[in-house]
């Protein structure tokens, strides 16, 4: 894939994760591996979700050096690069500020496989990175953040946000949308009968769930549904 193609790529992914619960402001960014191998491209600071086009999306070096795009370049880059360099098996990485999820991790509670959703990434639980709530603005916090992940697929951020890191940008896209279905479906349990009183899948039944709900083939195709909603022309990354 090309650098163009992958702005293109990483711009479309932007603008499904501002339709679907991920808008916070400006705040909240996406990026992809480069093809290449020389970084990371990463949405732009200062402009929303629904904002960024292929050219709002930056090439930043694994020291976070501007090598293409234009405008300001995101505090929190070190998330992308560190789990990026962590993880070989990682092409894309999110991290926004949907809040059911951020509501979900500051109450403790364990994610729990009360509908679909929650079988992309438990069981095990989703890990949290707790060190601070603050912004990851430093390249040892990026690797922190990237050690709390480990294996994984997502990580909740305690009272800040969460980070998907997945095989490409529509898995990331795709997960973190499920994601945040799963937290605000597990609250409005919790809300209606109390956590002790909640009904889960257990684990088999959940493990067996992610490989019918979750296979390759239907992540492809929610994920060419979700860029179909989009409003607007079509966009990048719908195959047939």
């Amino acid at each position: 894939m090309s650098g163009g193609a992958v702005r293109e790529l990483v711009s479309t992914g932007c603008r499904v994760l501002a339709a679907n619960g991920h808008s916070d402001l400006v705040w909240g960014h996406l990026s992809a591996r480069d093809p290449d191998g020389r970084g990371v491209w990463l949405k732009r600071a200062g402009l929303g979700f629904d904002e960024i086009g292929p050219d709002d999306v930056q090439l930043l070096s694994w020291d976070g050096e501007l090598l293409a795009g234009q405008g300001p370049v995101h505090l929190e880059h070190h998330i992308h690069i560190e789990v990026l360099r962590a993880r070989r098996d990682v092409a894309a990485v999110v991290h926004s500020h949907p809040e059911a999820a951020v509501a979900l991790a500051a109450t403790g509670l364990a994610l729990q496989p009360v509908g679909h959703e929650a079988t992309f990434f438990t069981p095990p639980d989703v890990p949290r990175f707790d060190r601070t709530g603050d912004l990851i603005r430093t390249s040892e916090l990026g690797a922190e953040v990237a050690g709390v992940i480990g294996p994984h697929n997502a990580a909740l951020l305690v009272n800040h946000g969460v980070v998907v890191a997945e095989s490409s940008v529509e898995r990331a896209v795709f997960g973190a949308v499920v994601l945040e279905k799963a937290c605000r479906a597990q609250l409005l349990a919790v809300s209606a009968v109390g956590a002790d009183r909640l009904i889960a899948s257990p684990d088999e039944e959940a493990l067996a769930k992610r490989e019918r709900c979750y296979s390759a083939r239907q992540v492809s195709l929610g994920w060419q549904y979700l860029v179909r909603s989009l409003p607007g022309p079509a966009a990048a990354g719908v195959t047939s």
